[in-house]
């Protein structure tokens, strides 16, 4: 079974031999070094270049353990390069494991990795391109360290449109499993319903919670496990470090304080396993540093961690969304509108909530998601705060299912969740 990748392999095409570090970042599999040493490399070798020209060191694997040297990685790759008349292609996968704790803990410590791809950088016929599955070490310090000379590229599990044409089944029974499942790649060849459930959970286990424990040197890993279950029960839902930890404590576990919790999540938004959704107040044009939403970036990860018991639609389908609009490369924000109502003969100011406030450069759109609007009243209710935002940019509101795309008399587009997922030009420009 072949899943295209097409979007992320036309930005490999795109920014090759451009003089940069090609770092592709993302989420432990989310097929980032399939996308490098499969689809990526068949590519080279159908234009021509010479398999022997393409060096491939994936860090992670234990007949490369010695190369996780930073020095034994650069003469290793210095031996192979020799002939300058060639140009060679340099795949290192899983970079972090070429950086130590100390360097990785300790900001006045230098990352000898960044000394080898520097090297590489000054040759002129070689190619680089680097995989991590963690932004603080990869995406944000390589592009700082090379001073504009690394070029990030992120790899998200399969959006929906890449998931359902290799899913074999009709529209609704994929959207179903997407929803329950999610889009890690390996999750579409695994054979049935347990199989897939064992596979997350497993992911979760031995993968993530281990993985994420033992980079940032955390000794009591039930604390980090409980805290992503409360981000996953409360997917689509404002919330900020100190409510969390008040909900350790009304567990009674006082061990878990403000600040560690702030710490983890942002651990978690480093290794990927969550995004963060800032509020930006629409009226008055800023931003309010809290409360933020927390979205899973795969959501059969977040089902696992929940023994699948939540499977609640309405906000699968949100988080769904927020996925889909990170994956097209807009910048989502969540959206608050103030507006001052009469009760009881007095004025009262209210807020009410803008799913999606979504950017890119000086084109804006307002998205709602709503899991249906079987009434008028309905359809009022979620149309509401967009109703009251004082500007002309495309307002939405995203229906489930195969809603017939229309606009209503207050000129807000309402369109079916198929629309909006498996037409890249959905939002129009």
């Amino acid at each position: 079974m072949e899943i295209k990748r097409d979007k992320y392999l036309n930005k490999l095409i795109s920014h090759k031999n451009n003089g940069l570090i090609k770092v592709i970042t993302g989420i432990r599999r989310s097929g980032k070094s399939y996308l490098l040493f499969n689809i990526y490399y068949d590519y080279l070798i159908s234009i021509g270049v010479e398999k022997e020209n393409i060096i491939a060191i994936p860090l992670d694997d234990e007949e490369y353990y010695e190369y996780c040297d930073p020095h034994k990685l650069y003469e290793y790759i210095k031996a192979k390069i020799e002939d300058e008349e060639k140009q060679y292609y340099i795949f290192i996968d899983e970079a972090q494991y070429a950086i130590t704790k100390t360097e990785m803990k300790n900001p006045d410590v230098p990352i000898r990795l960044y000394g080898v791809l520097n090297g590489l950088l000054r040759r002129k016929n070689v190619d680089v391109y680097v995989t991590g599955s963690n932004s603080k070490f990869l995406s944000s310090d390589i592009l700082t360290e090379f001073r504009g000379r690394g070029d990030e590229i992120h790899v998200a599990p399969l959006a929906f449109s890449e998931y359902y044409p290799a899913s074999g089944k009709d529209k609704q029974e994929a959207w179903q499993d997407y929803l329950y499942y999610g889009g890690l790649p390996h999750i579409l060849a695994e054979p049935d319903s347990a199989s897939k459930s064992a596979y997350l959970e497993r992911l979760n286990r031995e993968i993530y919670l281990k993985d994420v424990s033992e980079r940032y040197g955390i000794r009591d890993e039930s604390g980090m496990e409980e805290l992503m279950k409360v981000l996953a029960s409360a997917v689509g839902s404002l919330s900020n470090p100190q409510k969390i930890a008040d909900t350790f404590n009304s567990n009674g576990n006082k061990a878990v304080s403000m600040p560690t919790v702030a710490n983890y999540l942002t651990y978690l938004q480093e290794c990927f396993i969550i995004q963060r959704a800032d509020r930006y107040n629409i009226k008055g044009r800023k931003y309010i540093s809290t409360p933020s939403k927390y979205y899973y970036t795969d959501l059969g990860l977040r089902n696992a961690l929940l023994n699948f018991r939540q499977y609640e639609e309405t906000h699968l389908m949100e988080n769904a969304i927020y996925n889909e609009l990170i994956y097209r490369g807009y910048n989502v924000d969540v959206g608050v509108v103030e507006v001052r109502d009469s009760e009881d003969e007095k004025r009262v100011r209210k807020q009410l909530e803008v799913d999606f406030v979504v950017n890119q450069g000086s084109k804006r759109w307002y998205i709602q998601s709503a899991f249906a609007l079987p009434t008028q009243e309905k359809e009022e209710q979620e149309q509401a705060s967009l109703i009251k935002i004082p500007d002309s940019f495309e307002k939405i509101i995203v229906v489930n299912g195969n809603t017939p795309c229309r606009q209503n008399e207050h000129g807000i587009t309402i369109m079916g969740i198929f629309d909006f997922l498996l037409d890249e030009n959905s939002l129009r420009e």
